[in-house]
């Protein structure tokens, strides 16, 4: 694809959230600030991922069948809602990253509300404690090329069409699709 194709193939950029992303006035509101078209589809991994459609007009993925995205967004609205998927979601949670490493898929894993200071400071409602989080969190990076992100709600959004379509862009661009 030369590079008048790939500005073309961008122009049809979208996002795909997963079927299980909760229909809340949040998710309305953040899904409307995303800067691009919103589909909804069922991830094998993940909340997000980038489409878009080729120049011989065929989706990169079609959202009525099971989506294996190379790259995905994995969102958790807080601390609170992450430290309950290292602790008793543990293995649900640990399963859906395994499924994505075996496809070699990137992860970003987007907390609202988060950073690691909030983390060593046990500023989350849990038991779990911030050395085990932190060394869960550490490895989990390590084992399964997890790429952290914290940010506020306000900023969720952008960061999602920001890494996805610079995603997309880049495999555009080493001739990975079309």
């Amino acid at each position: 694809m030369d590079r008048f194709e790939i500005e073309d193939t961008l122009k049809t950029f979208r996002i795909i959230a997963d079927t299980r992303e909760h229909n809340t006035d949040r998710a309305a509101a953040r899904f409307a600030a995303l800067g691009a078209g919103v589909e909804r589809g069922t991830l094998d991994y993940g909340d997000y991922c980038g489409n878009i459609t080729l120049p011989d007009g065929h989706n990169l993925y079609d959202v009525s069948e099971r989506i294996y995205p190379a790259c995905a967004i994995e969102r958790k609205m807080s601390l609170d809602e992450l430290a309950g998927c290292f602790t008793r979601g543990r293995g649900r949670f640990e399963r859906e990253f395994q499924r994505a490493t075996d496809k070699g898929a990137k992860v970003f894993l987007l907390v609202e509300c988060a950073s690691y200071e909030q983390i060593y400071r046990h500023n989350y409602r849990s038991r779990f404690r911030p050395k085990s989080y932190i060394a869960s969190l550490c490895a989990w990076v390590i084992r399964y090329n997890l790429i952290p992100v914290f940010c506020e709600p306000g900023t969720s959004a952008k960061l999602i069409r920001e890494f996805l379509y610079r995603d997309i862009k880049e495999r555009l661009e080493k001739g990975e699709y079309g």
